[in-house]
């Protein structure tokens, strides 16, 4: 993986032009603006509303163009702050899939890996709690064996800050291509990524320190049998430098390690920059 990241860091420098992205149709596009925006301002959501300034989640999940009636995979749910909206807007019409690692890849000891499939059995009931809606609704699964039922039915899956994790533990090939498996042939991936610098040193990028280059995800995406679609900047952050020695895990909600004379500094400068690409699976 090491060795196959340099590389693409070399061939993303030219990165080919993004796909058009097609839209829905006016009247398709209203509706699941309006479904929407009734999940991202529920009532329900009321203590994770305060991060919704960073994590964009209207803006996120229509560039992803994810409609009210579709198949959703999302991968490593973690807190579920994610979840718990697309439950919302998912939930009534749709269908939402809690994704989780291959227990058997990667740095999971056997704690580890009873960790990840207690998360995918409750996982139903997690959102069923948080949505107000039946756990039947609700779908979860690790990628250790894909069921062939699940191969092709997938309309989208989403990354959300994840994509470090993959690479610094050497999973990312085998868990992209189970995701790949997933999807219809006209399926797409939306990944949210904190961002590193064009130029930051591959040491810092390796995701180690949480953060990616844009050009490396993009390459290994497309490496990996996927178009890339095109990027969003709605989860930009400017104020971010993205070159902190203890890397993202300095800035908010975390500030790890961070002196209490430092901590009004890092919360006016927020969540980390973050990179919004889609991509759609190659035939």
């Amino acid at each position: 993986m090491r060795r196959l990241l340099i590389a693409m860091s070399v061939a993303a420098i030219s990165l080919p032009a993004a796909n058009a992205i097609a839209q829905p149709a006016p009247a398709q596009a209203k509706a699941m603006k309006a479904e929407l925006a009734a999940a991202v301002a529920s009532p329900l959501r009321e203590k994770d509303r305060a991060r919704d300034q960073y994590r964009r989640p209207a803006e996120t999940l229509t560039f992803f163009q994810v409609a009210p009636d579709m198949k959703v995979g999302e991968y490593a749910p973690g807190g579920e702050w994610y979840s718990r909206m697309l439950g919302l807007y998912l939930g009534g019409k749709g269908k939402l899939v809690g994704l989780y690692f291959d227990p058997t890849s990667g740095p999971f000891n056997e704690k580890s890996q009873a960790g990840i499939r207690a998360g995918a059995v409750k996982y139903p009931a997690d959102v069923a709690a948080a949505s107000g809606l039946p756990a039947e609704r609700f779908a979860a699964m690790t990628l250790e064996k894909l069921p062939d039922s699940e191969k092709g039915s997938f309309d989208r899956i989403l990354v959300m800050r994840m994509m470090h994790n993959l690479m610094r533990w050497n999973i990312a090939d085998r868990e992209i291509k189970a995701m790949r498996d997933l999807l219809k042939p006209d399926g797409m991936i939306g990944i949210e990524q904190h961002r590193a610098r064009p130029d930051a040193p591959f040491s810092y990028a390796d995701g180690s320190k949480g953060y990616l280059r844009e050009a490396d995800v993009i390459k290994f995406m497309e490496v990996n049998g996927f178009s890339f679609v095109g990027k969003s900047e709605a989860n930009a952050n400017r104020r971010d430098p993205a070159n902190w020695p203890g890397g993202v895990w300095t800035l908010p909600p975390m500030l790890d390690g961070a002196k209490e004379a430092d901590k009004a500094r890092l919360q006016a400068i927020g969540e980390s920059d973050r990179m919004t690409l889609l991509f759609r699976k190659r035939k």
